[in-house]
């Protein structure tokens, strides 16, 4: 251990204080021995330090910062490079607001285009995500700040996400849903990790010792801490034991106790209790930030978002070149997003941005001809006939409408999953409205993820901008009028309507468990091997010039070709590359990316592009040896434009290690076909190598302390049940608004342990217990428990207090 000496001076209770939060936001100090505290803020893509009171859910007011497009805009890009760059702005405002630990960034899989929280997500391919994170976390590093991913793992869905357990084969968590982590450990070194809320396979990951230990640090090479997810935790000293650092956030001093009780008891060892702690302090010292930090230039950090917006912005579709617009062409400017856009989540990553540019602005600035703007629909739904009508009458003005379409707040947050891929049914009568009374419609999107679009020939172009933070629409209004080539393809695929995906049957998971059916086939993994058409591919965007590809030749190293630019305008190509073998005995998709490179061409230029392939490119994990292979044989490399949009293809020979007898094709038949929409329970049972657990919950039993409030619509007694009404009316009431109450979503979808993790110490677990006693119709006895629990608390908080203080005073 690095710092044996400093430990040794501690008391038990001072060492088991650094493990949990001070407050909201911060650790605990131990002054006299020099051990600051910590500052942990929010900030995937934009510091969320609030000012005041603070809340995990970005319900209060927070300083003023960057917003830089979300993850999955930024995925868009595809440019390392560019994520590098955001990381080190990132850091430098984490440094100028006293921040240590930046809480991003995130990188679970888009295992469904309806997660609540995808926005913040870069991809729904592990290495494009893993890939992006790792560039970030260089660059958010390089300041002396630590970076910490997340939600570390198998987190793919809002509803009961602290609850639910996430049911998966080995295979598919190692090769899908803990590659992309792998990667952004292992390039980026981080020296913070945010565990997820749900369990996986039975176990919470925050006490998942094989998580957290046998892969993260051992496997890996993991050298800094965990950390809970706000409210994340269960079982203090069976995670501390699994490999968590650090909880969060404050609990009152009750974890703490708990602890400290365990270590007495002979249940835990101390000698866990002092590597923690050393694990934790080679960060915290390695993180501390120096009073004299320079604030950041505001200005700088706007023009690197714009220029980060405008390399992300993804060309859908451009019937007759309608688009770039030429300087002075006549528009009208219709849809309520062009004068309030949407450039960002809901929740924990809501940011105060600095300065923010709306689109009717930026489109007045542009050269553009603007004739007049109309809103043209209600935001959240709901018909208005003169809205309509206006915006109809100033199309017919124009030479193009330019038509600001996309999903409103309440449709995209934390806390809550889509329920559906559609925009709403009033954008849709608009743009059908509109495009009769002029065809040359350009539909601008905004949003974080998929929609079904049956009203694509409505437009004769389709330009989405994701989320691109506080200057994108500067950016899009770049790329509208030419000044700007786009250059963004799709992190993600766009189907042709949500009944394709492939877990759509198993998505969400409504109740206990959460089932990961469809196996390693997510995305166009499972598009491209079931043959399943799309609206857009995994990897499409348009361009306003051409490129060609030639003179492909590959290794089992590296990949290379010659890229030029045929057409008349610079721009930039994104070359992926996809690896895939037939006759495999393994089952695997049809192909899988492998690796990517985005360059930047001048009209006529042509460039040698050379592309590694890594450790990744050949490997499965194999199940019977319990580490990854490569199976010997002839692999196909396919490198295009998208993974539909092959340009170039060759075989290539890889010695192997072993593959052999690992599946029965029999019993696995819809695993080696990709035809995974419908896997039944045998099969499913096969490919875990274990029982399939219960998906419901047991009605008739007690409830218990990770049950949640949701459940409280069967508890046994009153009061149980007019809790969950009065919850019910308030969740529902702030969903018909069009603005979603995050503080009752998250309160609704919360295990009963939660009010003893999330309310600063007013109450701990046995007074947790105590009002599950009541839910459960013992109404007398668990009051009686819950008010001797507040006593016994207090006395409790008090001697702990003492002792703390009475360590301070013994060693001045």
């Amino acid at each position: 251990m690095k710092y044996t000496e400093l430990i040794s001076q501690m008391t038990l209770e001072e060492k088991c204080s650094l493990l949990s939060g001070g407050t909201q936001f911060t650790t605990k100090a131990v002054k006299r021995l020099g051990i600051p505290e910590m500052y942990l803020s929010d900030g995937p893509h934009g510091l969320r330090k609030q000012a005041g009171a603070a809340d995990h859910l970005g319900l209060n007011a927070s300083l003023p910062a960057t917003c830089f497009p979300t993850a999955a805009t930024m995925a868009n890009s595809w440019d390392e490079r560019l994520g590098e760059e955001l990381g080190k702005l990132l850091g430098e405002e984490a440094a100028a607001q006293g921040v240590s630990v930046l809480l991003g960034p995130a990188l679970n899989m888009k295992r469904s285009p309806l997660c609540g929280r995808d926005f913040e997500y870069f991809s729904e391919d592990p290495y494009l995500a893993g890939k992006m994170a790792a560039a970030y976390i260089r660059g958010i590093q390089s300041k002396g700040i630590s970076a910490c991913p997340k939600h570390f793992a198998a987190n793919n869905q809002e509803l009961l996400r602290m609850h639910s357990d996430s049911v998966l084969d080995e295979r598919t968590f190692r090769e899908i849903y803990l590659t992309g982590f792998e990667i952004a450990v292992k390039e980026g070194k981080p020296l913070s990790i945010m565990s997820a809320y749900n369990q996986i396979n039975g176990v919470y990951a925050s006490e998942d010792k094989k998580l957290l230990r046998d892969i993260l640090v051992d496997e890996w090479g993991f050298e800094g801490f965990t950390v809970t997810d706000w409210g994340g935790s269960n079982d203090r000293v069976d995670g501390l034991i699994a490999g968590t650092h650090l909880e969060m956030p404050a609990t009152g001093g009750d974890s703490d106790r708990a602890l400290a009780a365990a270590v007495r008891e002979g249940r835990l060892s101390e000698d866990i209790v002092n590597e923690r702690v050393d694990e934790y302090l080679r960060v915290l010292f390695a993180t501390v930030i120096p009073e004299s930090t320079p604030d950041f230039d505001v200005e700088a950090h706007h023009a690197f978002a714009r220029k980060a917006a405008q390399s992300t912005i993804v060309l859908l579709k451009n019937e007759d070149s309608l688009l770039p617009l030429k300087a002075g062409a006549r528009v009208a400017v219709i849809g309520d997003f062009a004068q309030t856009p949407r450039y960002q989540g809901a929740g924990s990553s809501v940011v105060n941005p600095t300065r923010l540019v709306s689109p009717l602005e930026s489109l007045r600035e542009s050269g553009l001809e603007v004739l007049g703007y109309e809103p043209g629909f209600l935001r959240h739904g709901g018909e208005d006939g003169p809205k309509k009508n206006a915006a109809v009458e100033l199309a017919k003005l124009a030479d193009t409408v330019l038509l600001y379409l996309g999903l409103d707040e309440i449709l995209e947050s934390e806390g809550l999953d889509r329920r559906d891929m559609k925009i709403r049914r009033n954008q849709i009568d608009l743009l059908e409205a509109v495009s009769a009374a002029n065809p040359n419609v350009v539909v601008i999107f905004s949003g974080g993820a998929p929609v079904e679009t049956p009203w694509l020939d409505r437009c004769k172009a389709l330009v989405h901008g994701y989320l691109g933070g506080q200057a994108g629409a500067g950016a899009m209004a770049a790329v509208l009028t030419g000044a700007v080539n786009p250059s963004g393809r799709l992190n993600e695929t766009w189907p042709l309507r949500y009944e394709d995906t492939p877990a759509s049957g198993h998505f969400p998971g409504e109740e206990r468990t959460v089932e990961y059916r469809e196996g390693p086939y997510i995305g166009y993994r499972y598009y491209r091997t079931a043959n399943v058409p799309v609206r857009f591919p995994f990897g499409f965007g348009l361009s306003y010039t051409t490129f060609e590809y030639t003179g492909l030749t590959a290794t089992d190293k590296e990949v290379s070709l010659t890229l030029s630019n045929t057409g008349s305008l610079a721009g930039a190509e994104v070359v992926q590359v996809y690896v895939g073998m037939k006759n495999s005995a393994v089952f695997r998709p049809n192909e899988e990316l492998k690796g990517f490179a985005k360059v930047f061409l001048e009209p006529g230029e042509s460039k040698a592009v050379k592309i590694p392939l890594d450790d990744k490119a050949f490997r499965y994990f194999n199940i019977k040896t319990g580490k990854f292979e490569v199976e010997g044989g002839i692999y196909e490399v396919k490198v295009g434009s998208s993974c539909e949009d092959i340009r170039l293809s060759t075989e290539i020979e890889v010695k192997g290690t072993s593959a052999e007898g690992i599946y029965d094709k029999n019993i696995l038949a819809s695993y080696f076909s990709g035809e995974v929409s419908d896997v039944g329970d045998r099969e499913f049972q096969t490919l875990l190598g274990r029982p399939i657990p219960p998906a419901r919950w047991d009605r008739s039993a007690p409830l218990t302390l990770n049950d949640t409030f949701a459940q409280l619509f069967y508890a046994k007694r009153w009061v149980g049940r007019l809790v969950w009404r009065i919850l019910t009316h308030m969740k529902d009431k702030a969903e018909k608004k069009g603005t979603p109450d995050l503080n009752i979503l998250f309160i609704y979808n919360m295990p009963f342990r939660g009010v003893a993790k999330m309310m600063g110490g007013a109450m701990d677990m046995a007074m947790a217990a105590a009002l599950v006693e009541i839910f459960n119709g013992h109404f007398f006895k668990g009051a009686g428990h819950l008010v001797g629990g507040f006593f016994r608390k207090n006395k409790a908080e008090k001697q702990c207090s003492q002792k703390l203080a009475e360590a301070g005073k013994e060693h001045i």
